[in-house]
């Protein structure tokens, strides 16, 4: 395959779950906004900006952090290269680029998910409340995942389409547990309180993942308990280790395909071998943020070996 149709392959599948992602960001904050605020409490949204790195130029743009800021900000503005409308763009010229490498299927929901983005944009704001574009997004992204692995072939370019997901998503996952963690949580004290166990719950529900952790541990809501879910447990489809895993096998599949190792299969394999080492106490001993912030780098990290080995024209 050429690097530059794999390349267009990995974007889709990246912006897809980026756009999904900052749908969950409005989710979470607006469900947060909810909470009355405690003494030395951080304004939610302002969380939500630092955590997707956004921060400045949203302040550039808009100013203060208000409810209606942001909603246009993640979702709509252009401008914003991370916004829903952004990404279903991005997604779908990536796929009008290869559209032969793509089945009707997967075309149709890209180009279905992008002509109703553009009857939204034409429609009043007033008419339209956060929980329906929200809602719109998680679907879409579920219709467009569910006809990618439905329909394609299990040949290099699905590899790169599941490369590009589970990458974006193990970077999401990471930034979604920060932003509750280290940014929304005020106070050490409040670890254990209502706050705190408020805060845990509203991430699970924000990530379709509510029902999936009371399955795996049932009981009370605890850090302990999320922290093993969302990073250890290879059961949790949206877990740094489940993610780390998948890529891990989808660049053995390329290894094998193409006959020959790259640095790649070497960095996600030395990744998997950590996280599987890892336990709940040794993460919160380091600190959950502190891990987390590493985790985000060693993923961009990956990311740019994975540029660099396959999608760059110079397999290495």
């Amino acid at each position: 395959m050429l690097s530059r149709t794999a390349d267009n392959l990995f974007w889709i599948a990246r912006y897809i779950e980026r756009a999904e992602t900052a749908a969950r960001l409005l989710e979470v904050g607006a469900r947060i906004a909810l909470l009355p605020s405690a003494a030395g409490y951080r304004n939610e949204w302002d969380s939500l900006l630092s955590a997707s790195g956004t921060a400045y130029a949203f302040s550039q743009k808009y100013g203060t952090a208000v409810q209606r800021n942001l909603e246009s900000w993640f979702f709509f503005d252009r401008d914003n290269p991370s916004s829903v409308a952004s990404c279903i763009t991005n997604a779908r010229e990536n796929g009008r680029i290869v559209r032969t490498a793509l089945t009707t299927l997967v075309w149709d929901a890209l180009n279905t998910a992008f002509q109703e983005l553009k009857a939204l944009e034409r429609t009043p704001r007033s008419e339209l409340e956060l929980s329906v574009l929200t809602d719109w997004t998680i679907r879409h992204a579920a219709l467009i995942r569910g006809a990618i692995d439905a329909t394609l072939l299990r040949n290099d370019g699905w590899d790169f389409l599941n490369l590009g997901f589970y990458l974006e998503r193990a970077d999401n996952t990471a930034r979604l547990m920060d932003v509750k963690y280290y940014v929304l949580l005020p106070k050490v004290e409040f670890v254990g309180s209502g706050i705190d166990n408020y805060q845990w719950s509203t991430l699970l529900r924000a990530m379709s993942a509510h029902r999936a952790f009371h399955w795996a541990y049932g009981g009370e809501v605890t850090s302990a308990k999320i922290a093993h879910f969302l990073i250890l447990n290879t059961q949790c489809p949206r877990s740094l280790t489940t993610c780390v895993e998948e890529m891990t096998t989808h660049l053995d599949r390329l290894a094998r395909g193409y006959q020959r190792k790259t640095a790649a299969q070497e960095k996600a394999r030395a990744m998997l071998t950590e996280l599987s080492s890892q336990s709940v106490d040794a993460i919160f001993d380091e600190g959950l943020h502190e891990y987390l912030t590493r985790f985000i780098g060693e993923i961009s990290k990956l990311g740019s070996v994975v540029h660099d080995c396959y999608l760059n024209g110079d397999v290495r």
